[in-house]
C-alpha cells in the first residue's frame, strides 16, 4: 500500500499508483484490473485482492465508497461530452470525486490536452466497441500485417501524445506480445492475450453475471442464478404476505401490541355512551 496525496491534496492510500504502473515495464509482473461500476462491486474486489478497476465516470463516487484503497480509472467519454472541454470538465470532475486516472478513446488532441494537464491517460486501441461500425462488426484488429503496422502507429502517436497506458481489446496474442516491449505505455490487455502489463475482464463476465460470456473472458461464479432466486424469493414473500392479509390471518395476536382490560375499559368509557363507532353501509 502506497500512500499518496489525492487530486484534492488529502491523504490516501492506494494498491498502485501511475509511477508503480510505469514500472511494470519488463518486471516479470502484472496487475489485474476488472470494471466495477457499484459500491458493492468496488468493495469485493478490493477483498479480492484485485489492483485495478476501471469504471464509468459518473460511477466514481460510489466506486469510492466501496473503496478507498484501489486504484480508480474513470472512463470519460460516455456520459455526452462532445467537445475537448467536456472532455477535461468530466476528467477533473472525476479525479475530484476520486479518480486516480481516466481513459479516452478520443482522438490524439484530447489525449494530449488531458495529458498537459497533467491528468493520467490511458488510450484504447485494437477493437473499440463505439467504432464497431467501421470495423465492420465485433472483431480482432490487427490479424493481417497490414492492420497490425496501423496499429503499431495507432501505439506511436499514442505514446507520443502523452498516455501512460492503453486498454488493448481484441488485437492478436502474438500482435500485442510483439507491442509490449516497444511502447513505454503500460499494456491493459482486454482479450488480447497474456503479453500485457495488466490483465483485464469485465466484473460481471467474471462472476456469471452476463447474458452471454465472450470469447476472450472466462466466468468463475454464477451470480446470475442466485439474483433469479433473490427475485423468486422476494415475489414469493409477498405472495404470501398478501395471501395471509386477505385470508385475515396477518397480523396474529403476537405481532399486534396490547392494552389491559381495565385500561381499555376507561378508554371506551371516556369515549362517552353517544360516540358510537358509525356503522358501515
Amino acid at each position: 500500500m502506497t500512500r499518496i496525496l489525492d487530486f484534492n491534496g488529502r491523504d490516501a492510500h492506494r494498491t498502485v499508483t501511475v509511477g508503480a504502473i510505469a514500472a511494470l515495464k519488463g518486471s516479470g509482473r502484472q496487475y489485474v484490473q476488472v470494471t466495477a461500476g457499484t459500491e458493492e462491486e468496488a468493495a469485493a474486489a478490493e477483498a479480492a485482492g484485485i489492483d485495478m478497476v476501471v469504471c464509468l465516470a459518473g460511477a466514481v463516487p460510489d466506486v469510492r465508497r466501496g473503496s478507498s484503497r484501489l486504484f480508480v480509472t474513470a472512463a470519460i467519454d460516455f456520459g455526452g461530452e462532445v467537445t475537448l472541454d467536456d472532455l477535461l470538465a468530466t476528467a477533473f470532475r472525476s479525479l475530484s470525486a476520486g479518480a486516480d486516472a481516466v481513459i479516452t478513446a478520443r482522438r490524439l488532441d484530447a489525449v494530449r490536452l488531458l495529458a498537459a494537464e497533467g491528468v493520467p491517460v490511458m488510450g484504447h486501441l485494437g477493437f473499440v466497441p463505439k467504432r464497431s461500425n467501421q470495423f465492420g462488426g465485433v472483431r480482432m484488429v490487427g490479424r493481417t500485417a497490414d492492420e497490425a503496422t496501423t496499429l503499431w502507429r495507432q501505439f506511436q502517436e499514442l505514446e507520443d501524445a502523452g498516455a501512460f497506458a492503453v486498454e488493448c481489446e481484441l488485437i492478436p496474442a502474438q500482435v500485442l506480445a510483439q507491442i509490449t516491449p516497444r511502447t513505454s505505455m503500460a499494456t491493459i490487455s482486454l482479450g488480447s492475450g497474456r503479453d500485457a502489463d495488466v490483465m483485464f475482464l469485465f466484473q460481471s463476465d467474471i462472476v456469471g453475471e452476463s447474458p452471454r460470456v465472450p470469447r476472450h473472458a472466462r466466468t468463475y461464479g454464477d451470480v446470475a442464478s442466485l439474483q433469479r432466486r433473490i427475485v423468486e424469493e422476494r415475489v414469493r414473500a409477498l405472495t404470501a404476505f398478501r395471501a395471509d392479509v386477505l385470508n385475515g390471518s396477518f397480523p396474529g395476536d403476537s405481532e399486534v401490541g396490547a392494552i389491559a382490560p381495565e385500561q381499555l375499559a376507561a378508554f371506551i368509557e371516556s369515549l362517552g355512551c353517544g360516540d358510537q363507532p358509525a356503522e358501515a353501509d
